[in-house]
């Protein structure tokens, strides 16, 4: 799951079977438990896009994505209740696969997360000669999309991006009654802002609804079966996908992975991750203070959090450069926990800083006014990433819970915590219906399952991935112990870049489960 923004401001019938041959797929699971008339209209629009497939072409000048990576689109019903009703469109693009026709073994579709990433970026990875991509991406064609909701795909939005992206933001640590009845308005105010803007979409966010997007895909690619990668939430879009339709898939890997239990999606899912974020943060400081000679900002973990806490309030009492209070700092800072790539950088943008370098902190942390393109991907990101949350599950409305809940959390782990919670608070009044998440489980036909984890991730706790892998039978999960960077398979870890690389060419894994030593700690 991502956390790149605190909300704080806010804010004809096709009968038959399906066409026959390589384009042809077994009929959807009966596990989807959200109708038949869903499983019967997934059958119709996959039949259709098997049959019209995608005219790829250059992508658009302003999508910037250069060939020979090309674009095309893929046509789903809004509501597959209704495969005649009202339809959208999904942006797709790919990378032709670099082997010979007989290494070929088909698409690789790609999720990145969020709810509200864009995947699109996902062919990329063969263009620049990715190292460790370099052996699959001469078997697959590397497959990316805008999921429903997101960027070129029927884009949704809850407020104007640049009201979005103003700064300062009030303090997400709230000091009374009064801040947090100000938060609870601010968050009340986004949810109505998401139906005014985007009300039609709302009832159709939701991930099964994605899971069958995703099997349109296939079937417009031309695939009998799903070569998928999803990290981060794509790993809860993979679950169900598995779940809806486990003998369409062919091989897939998921990387961080969401815990798939009906009773953590999502309100339990923030909390259990504001734990999380809050160990990780100890394992950064540990390291900031451990480097102490390079930043100074602290040799005991200690002396590090009280220069955080120092900075904080710093920031609250005059917001730096006037735009950067303790909302925007959590929005940078947050990134170190999240990605051990953003350890040393920040460190250095905390550390000019103290040395009075305050502009790196600044164009760091601020928004950019200018960048409206850029102001307008966050905001549609945000969008998506609440209204599928929102849409997924049954949130607690009462606020007594959502204060008491938040509060005690707040007490140990007080980095993220009221954050987390001001962001997902418009879940409490969400406008639109809220679904029951699906059981995730094993169905027949599903293949081995690839799971890939390391111990200490922030954004998804290990005990996600140990769910999946009771819940998808046959699974098995390489585990990357005393690391906690998100999104394992985009690192230099050979012992886990070998697997995946294995599980893709081959289908095989290892007769057991596997722990692997962690990545290589970042330097300063």
């Amino acid at each position: 799951m991502r956390r790149t923004a605190v909300l704080g401001s806010a804010g004809t019938l096709i009968v038959g079977t399906l066409i026959a041959g390589a384009i042809a797929a077994p009929a959807a699971s009966a596990h989807d438990r959200h109708g038949d008339r869903e499983a019967r209209g997934v059958q119709i629009a996959a039949a259709r896009a098997a049959k019209a497939g995608i005219d790829w072409a250059d992508c658009p000048a302003d999508w910037a994505i250069a060939a020979p990576v090309q674009c095309g689109w893929v046509t789903v019903p809004l509501d597959y209740a209704e495969p005649d009703g009202k339809k959208i469109k999904l942006a797709v693009d790919r990378h032709v696969s670099t082997g010979t026709k007989k290494e070929r073994q088909g698409a690789l579709v790609y999720n990145p997360g969020g709810p509200g990433g864009s995947g699109m970026a996902f062919p990329k990875r063969v263009a620049t000669k990715n190292p460790l991509w370099t052996k699959t991406a001469k078997a697959y064609d590397f497959v990316g999309f805008d999921p429903r909701g997101v960027g070129h795909s029927a884009p949704i939005s809850c407020v104007d991006p640049q009201e979005f992206v103003k700064a300062p933001k009030a303090d997400p640590v709230p000091d009374s009654e009064a801040d947090k009845r100000a938060q609870r308005k601010l968050a009340a105010e986004y949810a109505a802002g998401c139906a005014e803007r985007s009300g039609d979409m709302l009832p159709h966010m939701t991930t099964p609804n994605t899971a069958r997007d995703l099997d349109v895909i296939r079937a417009a690619l031309g695939e009998k079966k799903l070569n998928f990668l999803g990290v981060s939430y794509g790993t809860y879009l993979g679950a169900v996908y598995g779940t809806l339709f486990p003998s369409h898939v062919r091989r897939m890997v998921v990387d961080s992975v969401v815990n798939p239990a009906k009773d953590n999606i999502w309100y339990q899912a923030n909390l259990n991750q504001d734990i999380a974020f809050q160990t990780r943060w100890e394992d950064w400081k540990a390291w900031v203070a451990k480097n102490d000679a390079t930043y100074h900002i602290g040799d005991t973990p200690a002396k590090v959090e009280k220069a955080w806490l120092t900075l904080r309030a710093a920031a609250k009492e005059n917001p730096i450069g006037g735009v950067v209070g303790p909302a925007e700092l959590i929005g940078f800072f947050q990134s170190a926990p999240y990605y051990d790539s953003m350890w040393a950088p920040v460190a250095r943008t905390w550390s000019d800083y103290q040395g009075g370098d305050t502009q790196a902190l600044i164009d760091a942390a601020a928004p950019d006014l200018s960048d409206t393109a850029g102001n307008a991907s966050s905001e549609n990101g945000n969008a998506v990433y609440t209204a599928v949350e929102c849409a997924d599950a049954k949130w607690p409305t009462s606020w007594q819970r959502w204060d008491r809940d938040n509060t005690r959390l707040h007490r140990d782990n007080p980095f993220m915590t009221w954050a987390n919670a001001w962001m997902n608070l418009p879940c409490a009044t969400w406008p639109a219906k809220q679904q029951t998440p699906l059981d995730v489980r094993t169905g027949k036909g599903l293949p081995p399952v690839l799971i890939v984890q390391s111990t200490r991730d922030a954004a998804t706790p290990y005990e996600g991935a140990v769910e999946l892998h009771k819940r998808f039978k046959g699974s098995r999960l390489v585990t990357e112990k005393n690391a906690g960077s998100h999104g394992v398979t985009g690192l230099v870890n050979p012992c886990v870049n070998e697997r995946v690389d294995t599980y893709l060419l081959t289908g095989r894994t290892d007769r057991r489960d596997v722990t692997c030593a962690p990545h290589a700690t970042p330097t300063p």
